[in-house]
């Protein structure tokens, strides 16, 4: 088996640098390693540029955002190497040496997978609250040290494993989710081919500044206007589900909106937080997005 690790980045330098120091020392080699940058500041771009002949560096002339660097990453993978899988990961996931190991084995024991998730944790070790299993069946509670694999509905992107012809049926990324939501989009695409899973045993580290999840009430006020994307991209992987799937997304939206309206406590912005979520709702209903597929690969010689 030969893997591509597509690692997106957009000034972290510091945390980049760990990111592919700990690819490299991977017990199971990592055949290709693909840095996307985002237009990055020029010490990253002077960076990478030292790192010729050890790593594949895609730079873009703009920001994209994680959706369309992961877009542009997985093409490389598809059109300019011969490899079996891709390993996707955020610059601030820190790979285990025997994580990739274990994610082959898995792999290599099951045969037919939509994709293959790690068991992500924050630098306590404690399960990373923005990366929480999402089990297939939602009554499933997932433990706090499993071990055994589990299905997954979904994942993010921070150290997933699919194969070459999963992303041949199913295509890419979609670069205008720009961020938020193109992870839980692309595995769920991935899942109506095969079942994704969780492989307890393959652990990261993802190295965020804070073990917290994505809140809207509890964010602050520099970081509303991120949220757009997020109910816009979600209204459009509900509708991709069916329609009992899309009208409970537009439920849950609403649910959510109201939480923030009346929400007891001081909210920081509030009523820019909801304007934030109205203009999503409305975008999101007519948002469609093209599927992008990479060209037809002919082998790398």
């Amino acid at each position: 088996m030969t893997v591509s690790a597509v690692v997106v980045t957009y000034n972290r330098l510091s945390l980049l640098k760990e990111v592919i120091a700990a690819l490299q020392a991977s017990q199971t080699l990592v055949n290709h390693i693909i840095v996307v940058d985002n237009a990055s500041d020029q010490d990253t771009q002077a960076y990478l540029n030292s790192l010729a002949g050890q790593i594949c560096y895609v730079r873009l002339t703009k920001n994209l955002g994680g959706a369309g660097g992961f877009n542009r990453g997985i093409r490389y993978f598809m059109e300019e190497t011969n490899d079996d899988y891709v390993w996707l990961m955020d610059d601030d996931t820190v790979v285990k040496p025997d994580t990739l190991t274990k994610l082959v084995n898995f792999a290599d024991s099951k045969q037919q997978f939509g994709f293959l998730a790690s068991d992500v944790r924050w630098i306590d070790g404690q399960r990373a609250l923005m990366n929480l299993p999402a089990p297939l069946n939602r009554l499933q509670v997932v433990p706090e040290n499993p071990v055994v694999p589990i299905e997954l509905r979904s994942a993010t992107f921070v150290s997933l494993l699919f194969a070459r012809s999963v992303v041949a049926t199913i295509g890419l990324p979609i670069t205008d989710f720009f961020i938020w939501g193109d992870d839980i989009e692309y595995t769920e695409r991935a899942r109506r081919v095969a079942p994704g899973y969780l492989v307890p045993a393959a652990q990261v580290v993802h190295k965020m500044s804070q073990n917290i999840g994505s809140d809207i009430i509890k964010d602050s006020k520099a970081r509303t206007n991120r949220y757009y994307y997020a109910y816009r991209n979600k209204l459009y992987y509900a509708r991709q589900r069916n329609s009992f799937g899309y009208f409970k997304g537009q439920v849950r939206i609403l649910l959510e909106t109201m939480r923030l309206i009346f929400w007891p406590k001081k909210v920081e912005n509030r009523w820019g937080k909801v304007k934030v979520i109205l203009q999503a709702v409305h975008d999101g209903r007519k948002f469609n997005p093209p599927v992008e597929f990479a060209k037809k690969h002919e082998a790398v010689k």
